[in-house]
């Protein structure tokens, strides 16, 4: 996928066009594709359905990336009757912490800071997780 445009660091939430549109071939549902963002598809039993997924999609998509997609100008996308253009607004910090991964890092502390915090009972992963939070403000 080619990134260029928004600054992950300067955007947290993001805003895509979308396009879902109503299927019948295979019983009835709706799929949610975006051309901002190559690859993003999902689906779901309603036209509702789709729209919830497609933010967890388009969050799949931009995990993990430096830069996101610039946001397409959706005004001369021609649509077929079946489809209908949503904007889809994603919290990315909101949506990485729901869905965050634990990593193991190893870190190095002073021994008698390592030994007090051990026997005070004091999870050494907390303290540092809860004080990466309050610095980068998330």
């Amino acid at each position: 996928m080619k990134l260029i445009g928004i600054s992950k660091q300067k955007m947290n939430k993001v805003m895509y066009p979308v396009i879902i549109s109503e299927r019948n071939d295979d019983g009835h549902y709706f799929v949610a594709t975006s051309p901002n963002i190559p690859g993003m598809v999902t689906q779901g039993d309603t036209f509702s359905n789709a729209a919830y997924w497609a933010e967890d999609a388009i969050a799949t998509m931009l995990d993990g990336e430096t830069a996101y997609p610039k946001v397409q100008d959706p005004s001369n996308w021609k649509l077929a009757a079946n489809e209908r253009l949503v904007y889809i607004t994603v919290d990315m910090n909101k949506w990485l912490k729901k869905n965050a991964k634990t990593i193991k890092k190893t870190i190095t502390v002073p021994e008698y800071l390592s030994k007090m915090a051990k026997e005070q009972n004091i999870n050494v992963s907390k303290v540092a997780s809860d004080a990466l939070k309050k610095i980068l403000g998330v």
